[in-house]
């Protein structure tokens, strides 16, 4: 192998423009991908099937067209589709799950010159916060092993991280793109509700709270990317007005004077940790050195906002298990599904129609709330996280309710769910750790976790600052301003490709 052994000294614009001018080929940055991923995925465990083969025939015949021409890129494992590839959401049932068309995405990456390497890990169908699956065990935080690189999207935030790639997709509905950007040290936005084609299998995610992109090593990449991927698809259930003009372009301005409003406040009832507090009085600091007012104005959740979004997203679990067992022909059993998607589905399943819509309609009184309460300002600066990067382990349920979960996945359907509280479970384990994400992602604004903090630890905290809807861009100005002043791009984790203990 020749490879490209610069390669991480490169963002994928950069890579890209490389391959343009003929200074570099597509098969040379693809065989350095496939390098450093087998040198490192054993330790880190982000990739969860490798598309070699396909990525070779795909570099041969490259056009060298593209912004990202070229460049080797990882698909998440759930919800994208390659055309006769397995998605297999990162279950055990659905390990064979293939589609015959590429979605709509996943087209449009590829129409921007990326390389499809592999398919990086996620939790079982997006659920949890933390990427360790039965199908696939645990990938590790390149920054910690015995941490959490976070979830859904951890796979290709590790993955980014370690330097396997320059960035990888990615999908969020409770924060799944910026809690691993937080917790492996890298950037991820969220778009607006409807900003992303969500076709042709579908045409809306979890009521809308789901918006997929890409996690990334700079700023300018997912500008790129959101250029050359968003956009309204014919049938889909949610539409937001065009950006004006070019993400990527706006970069070249910094952002005007901005009200921001900071806070510390989680959504669920539970405490966080001083790092993260410290974290987001740090940025607040510095938003105000750059010139920008900051102001403090917690939100004053309404109670009950963290229950009403467990149900919705427990709801629509039922009817994605009920699809894919109708689509696969057999039903689902305890030895195809982990027992909090188990319960998850059981929770679904019980709520009425009624009981549905009463939930969305407490989301929906909520975000109007919202949008009246910071009326005033153009970025909501919070923690992205509760805690700093989790052990693994830590969202497994434990103890008493640990062995109820494994009791009732492994009783009949008809079972009772009052041998376990689905939301006291939750809410000590999973909202422990993002009672800050979730929020956008009912209210629909685009959000980022930014990596301007790390602990005495060495651990990486991500800062979320949230935008008004439609208003990617102001987002995407502030946090190139924000690297400029406090670059990250060259901080390497410990187990990333070239650190030593990857590469020993």
């Amino acid at each position: 192998m020749k490879g490209f052994p610069e390669f991480d000294r490169f963002d994928g614009l950069g890579l890209g423009e490389l391959v343009r001018k003929g200074e570099v080929s597509p098969l040379e940055l693809l065989e350095e991908s496939v390098r450093r991923i087998e040198a490192t995925n054993p330790t880190i465990r982000a990739v969860v099937l490798t598309l070699f083969d396909r990525a070779e025939e795909q570099a041969r015949n490259h056009t060298r067209e593209g912004l990202f021409a070229g460049v080797p890129f990882l698909l998440k494992d759930l919800i994208q589709f390659l055309e006769g590839v397995p998605t297999a959401h990162g279950s055990r049932f659905l390990r064979d799950l293939r589609r015959p068309e590429e979605t709509t995405l996943v087209r449009r990456f590829r129409e921007a010159g990326l390389v499809f390497v592999g398919k990086s890990a996620t939790s079982e169908f997006g659920l949890l916060p933390s990427t360790e699956t039965a199908a696939h065990g645990p990938t590790h935080n390149p920054w910690d092993l015995s941490r959490s690189p976070g979830g859904s999207s951890g796979g290709s935030g590790a993955a980014v991280a370690a330097r396997m790639v320059p960035l990888a997709s990615a999908g969020d509905g409770g924060g799944s793109i910026r809690i691993p950007a937080s917790c492996c040290g890298v950037f991820g936005l969220k778009p607006s509700r409807g900003r992303m084609p969500v076709g042709p299998y579908a045409s809306q995610a979890w009521s809308g709270y789901v918006q997929e992109l890409v996690i990334s090593r700079t700023v300018r990449d997912t500008a790129a990317i959101l250029d050359v991927t968003a956009g309204y698809e014919p049938g889909a259930a949610d539409a937001v007005f065009d950006l004006p003009g070019s993400a990527l372009a706006a970069l070249g301005a910094p952002p005007e004077k901005l009200r921001i409003a900071f806070h510390a406040e989680p959504f669920a009832p539970v405490k966080v940790h001083p790092d993260c507090v410290a974290a987001v009085e740090d940025a607040a600091k510095l938003c105000a050195e750059l010139g920008h007012e900051v102001i403090e104005r917690p939100p004053a959740h309404v109670p009950g906002t963290v229950r009403s979004f467990q149900r919705v997203v427990s709801a629509h679990v039922a009817n994605e298990l009920r699809s894919f067992e109708r689509e696969l022909g057999r039903p689902a059993t305890p030895e195809d599904i982990e027992g909090t998607t188990w319960v998850s589905r059981k929770l679904g399943e019980k709520l009425s129609a009624a009981d549905l819509l009463a939930d969305i309609e407490a989301l929906d009184a909520e975000t109007r709330r919202l949008a009246r309460h910071y009326a005033d300002v153009d970025v909501i600066l919070t923690p992205t996280l509760g805690q700093p990067p989790i052990p693994l382990g830590t969202i497994q349920p434990k103890g008493f309710e640990g062995i109820a979960v494994s009791l009732l996945q492994r009783l009949d359907w008809g079972a009772p769910l009052s041998i376990v509280d689905p939301y006291a479970v939750a809410l000590e384990s999973v909202f422990a750790f993002i009672p800050f994400t979730p929020v956008a992602n009912f209210t629909g604004q685009p959000s980022m976790s930014v990596p301007l903090h790390w602990s005495r630890e060495g651990l990486p905290i991500g800062v979320m600052f949230t935008g008004r809807f439609g208003d990617e861009i102001t987002l995407l100005r502030l946090a190139r301003q924000l690297e400029e002043a406090r670059p990250w791009f060259d901080k390497r984790p410990p187990h990333a490709y070239g650190a030593g203990a990857a590469t020993e």
